[in-house]
């Protein structure tokens, strides 16, 4: 049976304010507060409240058979907690539904995955423990920040334990292949990939309000019919979206919620099922592998890393920002931790691309791309100071490292001693709940067998006669 697989994305931009270089060192407080709290507001009124809102709907009106899985970033989590509660209790709500699957990415939507094992690692356990705070599950299916991936990237996520990876269905990647199928990754067959179909999925996103389009106005029963026409044994339709497409990108007047409300509907009556990434994985074999040697996204019509890592600042801007990793990560300081999330997020980079092809870039503050690197950098340039008064930077790579294997060992001893100390607990637990029926039957023997008290003979009443005598 046919089935498409509807994800998406929930990811917040954190603004940085106007920060001189005669800031460096005196103000250690990076942010544009005033412009954060509006922004997700918007986003959250315009876009995630309506939306989420019609998810739950879908999914209570069609009895389970609605499915559809949301990854949220660790950063957008922070941000709805503190200005858009209510966006989190939907998120509750349609968790409820059991009809929803939430998936694992990096904590700061950052690009850690193309620059340090162990920091991306990090990040992506991060993010997982909080899903699972927050909704009752462990992920396990993963998907990295603007879905990046490569053959590298898929092997270190396997390695992970996820069972699933989502991707773009880049044309260069796939050449006559179709992206309506499960793949795997080459360093692991065990690591499935669900690749997006890009056409079907900025149908939507991209192109839904646009009245200069050649199929506008697009209607569900439309929409469905393409899916329908296609090649009978292709049996997964993957459409991958930012979630802000609903209200933002196409606004909530274009009918853009009715039209996703029809969408099941219209897909039961083509005999066409909704299903999650873990259910498609379960479900569905692999056709062959995919050779993707050098990462690609689903950005721009390129599909690769150039909107970030493109030209010379951002580069510059990259590995000055990851020289420090190993020395962020020795700190426990939450303020350094939090401000390490804020700084990889991956719209700090894009801000400085020189490219004309970016869909939909705004800039915010900044003039220009050279304007943004100007700006990142000298903010980069305190928090860099900030880690160096911690961890000198005459502290030599061999000594950094030497600490973070004794840090490592220390971590995995102490793992270690835990589980043998839940272990003994539950050996002893058992024990006990083993002891006490035994107690209980000894003590009923002890009473049984226990002979019972006899009674003293009466003392014989003594006769005159005795008296006398």
């Amino acid at each position: 049976m046919r089935t498409i697989c509807l994800y998406f994305e929930i990811h917040q931009i954190i603004h940085l304010k106007r920060y001189r270089f005669f800031d460096i060192g005196t103000n250690h407080y990076y942010y544009d507060d005033y412009a954060n709290e509006f922004s997700i507001n918007e986003v959250a009124e315009r876009s995630y409240i309506p939306a989420l809102s019609a998810l739950i709907e879908m999914a209570k009106n069609s009895g389970g058979a609605f499915k559809v899985a949301l990854s949220v970033s660790g950063v957008a989590l922070e941000q709805l907690e503190i200005h858009a509660p209510a966006v989190i209790d939907l998120l509750h709500q349609l968790n409820d539904t059991g009809c929803c699957e939430f998936l694992a990415e990096p904590y700061s939507h950052g690009l850690s995955s193309l620059a340090n094992e162990d920091c991306f690692k990090e990040e992506v356990k991060r993010q997982s423990a909080k899903m699972k705070q927050m909704f009752g599950k462990a992920p396990k299916v993963f998907r990295n920040s603007s879905l990046i991936y490569s053959d590298e990237i898929g092997g270190l996520v396997a390695s992970m334990g996820f069972k699933g990876m989502l991707t773009e269905g880049a044309k260069h990647i796939l050449g006559w292949k179709s992206p309506h199928y499960v793949y795997h990754c080459s360093h692991n067959q065990n690591l499935k990939l669900l690749l997006r179909d890009f056409k079907l999925s900025d149908d939507i996103s991209l192109r839904f309000s646009n009245s200069e389009w050649n199929e506008y106005p697009l209607f569900a029963d439309k929409y469905i019919s393409w899916i329908d026409a296609l090649p009978q044994e292709e049996q997964v339709i993957n459409i991958f979206m930012e979630l802000s497409a609903l209200g933002m990108a196409q606004p909530l007047s274009s009918n853009i919620l009715e039209f996703l409300k029809a969408l099941p509907v219209c897909a039961k009556e083509k005999g066409i099922a909704f299903s999650t990434p873990t259910e498609v994985i379960t479900k569905l074999k692999s056709v062959s592998q995919l050779d993707v040697p050098y990462p690609m996204s689903w950005v721009d019509e390129e599909r690769d890393t150039s909107c970030w890592l493109g030209n010379s600042m951002q580069r510059e801007a990259f590995n000055k920002l990851y020289s420090i990793a190993e020395r962020v990560h020795l700190s426990d300081d939450r303020r350094i931790k939090q401000d390490w999330d804020y700084l990889q997020a991956s719209n700090n980079f894009r801000f400085m691309t020189t490219k004309n092809s970016t869909v939909g870039l705004n800039r915010g503050i900044y003039e220009s791309p050279y304007d943004a690197f100007t700006n990142y950098m000298n903010v980069l340039g305190d928090f860099i100071k900030r880690v160096e008064s911690l961890y000198p930077m005459d502290i030599d790579n061999e000594e950094l490292n030497a600490l973070l294997t004794t840090i490592k060992n220390q971590g995995g001893e102490i793992d270690e001693l835990n589980k043998e100390v839940e272990k003994l607990q539950a050996k002893l637990e058992k024990e006990k709940s083993v002891e006490k029926p035994v107690k209980a039957k000894e003590t009923v023997a002890t009473k049984a067998k226990a002979p019972s008290a006899k009674k003293k003979p009466a003392a014989k009443k003594t006769t005159k006669k005795e008296a006398a005598k």
